[in-house]
C-alpha cells in the first residue's frame, strides 16, 4: 500500500489533528480535548499535570480545579500498552507514586470508572461519510485466582493452564506478595491495566454490536473533528446497557496505531488475525489517501521516525503498571 500511494506514512494523514495520526507518540489528552460537547459527556473526567519535584502540588491542584477526588488512575499522557498506569486511592499513595516517573513528563489524573466491565471498540468512518462503522468490540477480562488456603500466589499463577504459561508477566508486579498464601475463597485480580501484553484476556464480542451501540458510538466520534479511524476504550455497566448504547465512560481514544483487539481472543486463528489486521491496514491507506487530497498532509518518515523513538525513550522510563 505504501508503494502503491507514494507514502509509507499516507495513514497517518488518517486522523490529521493527531500527531501521526495517533501511530506514535501522540499526546492522549490532546485526543480527549478535541472532543466537542456530545462527546465530552462520554468521557471520564481528567486533569494533566507536570511530573517532577513539585508533581504532587500540580496534581492536587489539578485535581481540584477539574473537581476530580480519589481514587484517580494515574498514566502517562504518552504511552503504550498500559505501561506506567497506576490506581491512586489516596493523597498518600500519590505521593509515592508520582517520584517513580521521570521529571518533566505530562501525566494525566483521570476519575476512576466504577463501572465493572471494559471493552475496546474499534471505530471506522471514511471522509464523507456521515456514519462510521464498529469493525470490531472486544471485552476485556483481569485474570483472578482464588485462594485454597494452602497454595502461595505464585503457585497458583503457575498451576493455572493460562496464567502458568506467561508467570513473568504477573510475578514482578506482586513483588514480595508472591510468597503469601492467599486465604480460601478469597479472589484476586491480577492486573489492572486492560491490556492484553500485561496479562488481561480478551473476548471477541463482536456479536453484541446492536444499531444502537453503532449509533450513540457514531454520535460521539463524528463529535471530534476529522477522527476517521480508531479504537475507543470504555468501562461499562452491563452487556445489556452497552448493547443498548448506555451506562459506559470512555477512558481512552487511540488513533491509527490501535488495533482491533478481537484478534487476541484465543478462539481467533491466525489467519483470521491476519486478514483483520491487513483490513485495517488497508482502511488507513484508503482514508489517508483521501484526507491527503483534501488538503491535509501525512507525517513523513523522518518525523514518525522521532515520534516513536520519542515513544520508546519514555516507555522504557515509566514505572511498571498496575
Amino acid at each position: 500500500m505504501g508503494l502503491k500511494y507514494g507514502d509509507f506514512t499516507t495513514p497517518t494523514a488518517a486522523n490529521p489533528r493527531i500527531e501521526t495520526g495517533g501511530l506514535c507518540g501522540e499526546s492522549k489528552s490532546s485526543i480527549l480535548d478535541d472532543a466537542g460537547p456530545t462527546a465530552r459527556k462520554f468521557i471520564a473526567p481528567y486533569v494533566i499535570f507536570r511530573s517532577g519535584s513539585s508533581a504532587l502540588k500540580n496534581a492536587l491542584s489539578a485535581m481540584n480545579t477539574g473537581k476530580i477526588s480519589f481514587p484517580v488512575v494515574i498514566k502517562p499522557d504518552i504511552g503504550c500498552n498500559g505501561t506506567g498506569i497506576k490506581l491512586v486511592k489516596t493523597e498518600e499513595d500519590l505521593a509515592k507514586i508520582l517520584p517513580l516517573f521521570p521529571d518533566n513528563v505530562t501525566l494525566l489524573a483521570q476519575a476512576l470508572v466504577t463501572y465493572p466491565h471494559e471493552a475496546g471498540i474499534f471505530y471506522i468512518r471514511h471522509p464523507g461519510e456521515k456514519e462510521g462503522r464498529i469493525t470490531s468490540l472486544t471485552y476485556k477480562e483481569s485474570p483472578i485466582i482464588t485462594g485454597d488456603g494452602v497454595s502461595t500466589i505464585r503457585d497458583l499463577i503457575c498451576q493455572d493452564a493460562r496464567m502458568g504459561l506467561i508467570p513473568h508477566i504477573y510475578l514482578p508486579r506482586l513483588q514480595q506478595r508472591a510468597e503469601d498464601v492467599l486465604p480460601k475463597g478469597e479472589s484476586l485480580a491480577l492486573v489492572f491495566a486492560g491490556n492484553h501484553c500485561k496479562g488481561s484476556v480478551f473476548r471477541d464480542a463482536r456479536s453484541d454490536i446492536t444499531p444502537e451501540l453503532s449509533k450513540r458510538i457514531n454520535e460521539i466520534m463524528t463529535d471530534i473533528p476529522d477522527f476517521h479511524f480508531g479504537r475507543i476504550d470504555v468501562k461499562f455497566a452491563s452487556i445489556e446497557a452497552l448493547q443498548k448504547g448506555e451506562d459506559f465512560q470512555i477512558i481512552e481514544i487511540n488513533g491509527v496505531g490501535s488495533e482491533a483487539i478481537h484478534i487476541w481472543d484465543y478462539k481467533t486463528t491466525i489467519w483470521e488475525a491476519y486478514r483483520a489486521q491487513f483490513y485495517h491496514y488497508r482502511q488507513t491507506f484508503l482514508i489517508g489517501a483521501e484526507m491527503k487530497k483534501r488538503g491535509w498532509k501525512s507525517s513523513g518518515l523522518f518525523p514518525l521516525l522521532r515520534s516513536w523513538l520519542k515513544q520508546r525513550r519514555l516507555l522504557a522510563s515509566y514505572p511498571m503498571n498496575d
